[in-house]
């Protein structure tokens, strides 16, 4: 076997490829946009290589054919932000069920990652947004992945952990049919503001979309940012944001409560995408994107899932969450609302308020993901992700 550093069409292509054949008789795997996968290692789309560096390869056995990929990268600013010691990252990892494989794969990440000066690596990861690509897939494999959420085999799971892999957090996908009734404490909190004209609640309107970027901004890094490792989401971080979600997003799906027309919480969703690109094959080209147009005009797509959701933290615990809840129940629960499915992605076993928040809505865990850290020097102790307030 031999490892090669992805550098030429061809390797890019065999990149693109070896999950194709690998998956292609799984019958809940979606196939991810090719254009996606690549915009993460183009340096002109993603803008992580401002503060980072990456690599990606393929392994190759004696006959020529590609048994194995994987990335590794390095984020400046994650490197350091609530760790113990420097911290890089792998991710797009595939490979045949083989142990000698999957550790040729890792070998060559540690020994990457300790040149650039890393202590330890978490994995699978995205080199970028955390609500891409995130997380080992070891609960839900019956269910069919969201946008750019990563789908693998069972076996991943034992070849991380032989290697030494420790989880470092999971993140929970909830779901729910939109129609059903909620937990009465949802109700309870509702009421709490229901006689209070401070508080006010709606979704955003098409013709007021371009507050959303600092709409987002301001309520993600007072409810979010500085916890732990979660970085501070910039402006150009938010107009970016809003500029790659816009062509798809539904209005009725962008919530936030205001106190004293501020805003202090968001419950954005968006229609669940995979369920029209499963049709396109990978490919967005004038074929796909009159395909995708096709089942658009359609509605074919039933299911929006969870983007965001947070509170201020001197807002909560006074029944914003049930307020804002409770609003989007009343509109979505009649026969006009396109969508019957929803999922709430990427929720972390670190952050109990919001999975309270998930079970209050009578949603349950459908999907699982694990996110890995491997210690290079075994001897130091593990810490998992610590829990946030």
């Amino acid at each position: 076997m031999k490892i090669i550093e992805v550098s030429t069409a061809e390797h890019r292509h065999e990149f693109l490829m070896l999950p194709v054949k690998l998956y292609k008789h799984e019958p809940a795997w979606i196939r991810p946009l090719d254009k996606d996968i690549e915009a993460v290692f183009d340096p002109k789309k993603n803008k992580t290589f401002q503060h980072g560096s990456c690599i990606r390869w393929v392994v190759q056995n004696d006959s020529g054919e590609t048994v194995g990929r994987v990335s590794a990268f390095v984020n400046q600013k994650t490197v350091n932000k609530g760790n113990d010691q420097p911290t890089g990252g792998i991710g797009f990892f595939d490979c045949i069920n083989s142990q000698q494989v999957a550790f040729l794969l890792f070998d060559q990440c540690k020994a990457w990652l300790e040149a650039q000066g890393m202590e330890a690596m978490d994995g699978p990861i995205n080199f970028g947004n955390r609500d891409r690509w995130w997380g080992l897939l070891v609960e839900g494999f019956n269910l069919q992945p969201n946008y750019q959420c990563n789908f693998n085999f069972p076996y991943y799971k034992d070849l991380f952990e032989a290697y030494g892999f420790q989880v470092y957090f999971y993140q929970f996908t909830f779901g729910r049919p939109i129609v059903g009734a909620l937990n009465n404490r949802v109700m309870e909190k509702a009421t709490l503001l229901v006689n209070n004209p401070d508080y006010s609640f709606g979704y955003l309107p098409k013709s007021k979309w371009n507050t959303l970027p600092e709409k987002i901004k301001t309520v993600y890094n007072r409810a979010w940012a500085k916890r732990g490792e979660i970085p501070e989401l910039t402006e150009a971080q938010a107009r970016h944001l809003v500029q790659q979600m816009k062509p798809i997003m539904d209005e009725k799906l962008l919530w936030f409560g205001y106190y004293k027309n501020e805003p202090v919480a968001f419950f954005l969703s968006l229609p669940e995408v995979n369920q029209v690109f499963k049709h396109v094959n990978g490919k967005l080209n004038w074929i796909g994107k009159l395909i995708f147009l096709y089942h658009s005009l359609r509605g074919t797509n039933k299911k929006a899932v969870g983007l965001l959701f947070g509170i201020v933290p001197e807002h909560q615990g006074k029944g914003v969450d049930g307020a804002i809840i409770e609003n989007f129940r009343q509109m979505a629960q009649n026969d006009n609302f396109p969508y019957r499915e929803y999922e709430m992605n990427w929720i972390g076993d670190f952050n109990p308020k919001m999975i309270r928040v998930a079970e209050q809505i009578n949603a349950h865990v459908v999907k699982r993901h694990a996110t890995y850290r491997k210690l290079f020097d075994s001897t130091k102790p593990f810490k998992r992700m610590p829990i946030v307030g």
